[in-house]
């Protein structure tokens, strides 16, 4: 793919319109001894496509400069994200590109979480409770 192509380049707002079709927004949080708190909360973000469509998640991965493809089931691969200073980043991209859908709402709890996470509240109890009830929330 030449970076001159106007037509095989993703543009944002595109993106932006593609997540709220295909995109998800997950926040997992999961029994860990080795956590002082003893769980550990998991954000991600995925697209997921069949395989004969991996090209596209291809390009938006190299759009973004970060994150992996890989199969989620059977036929079908995922776009996915993880990792505080890339979700942080994909967070100021939703922000300046908006969501369109009822899903800018489980962005902006997502986004939430992430903030506490910014802010170590992910370390404590309380921090994972009420975590929880945001992610709770979301769909």
């Amino acid at each position: 793919m030449s970076a001159d192509n106007q037509q095989e380049r993703l543009e944002p707002f595109w993106i932006s319109g593609f997540t709220d079709g295909e995109g998800c927004f997950h926040i997992a949080i999961n029994s860990s001894k080795s956590m002082k708190v003893k769980y550990q909360v998991l954000p991600e973000f995925r697209i997921v496509q069949h395989q004969r469509d991996e090209k596209l998640l291809s390009q938006i991965k190299d759009y973004f400069g970060f994150g992996s493809i890989t199969i989620n089931h059977g036929d079908r691969k995922e776009f996915r994200v993880r990792g505080l200073k890339n979700l942080n980043t994909l967070i100021k991209f939703f922000k300046e590109y908006p969501l369109k859908t009822s899903k800018q709402e489980n962005f902006e709890l997502f986004s939430r979480v992430i903030n506490m996470m910014n802010n170590n509240k992910h370390l404590t109890l309380e921090g994972i409770e009420e975590i929880a009830m945001i992610a709770s929330k979301m769909n």
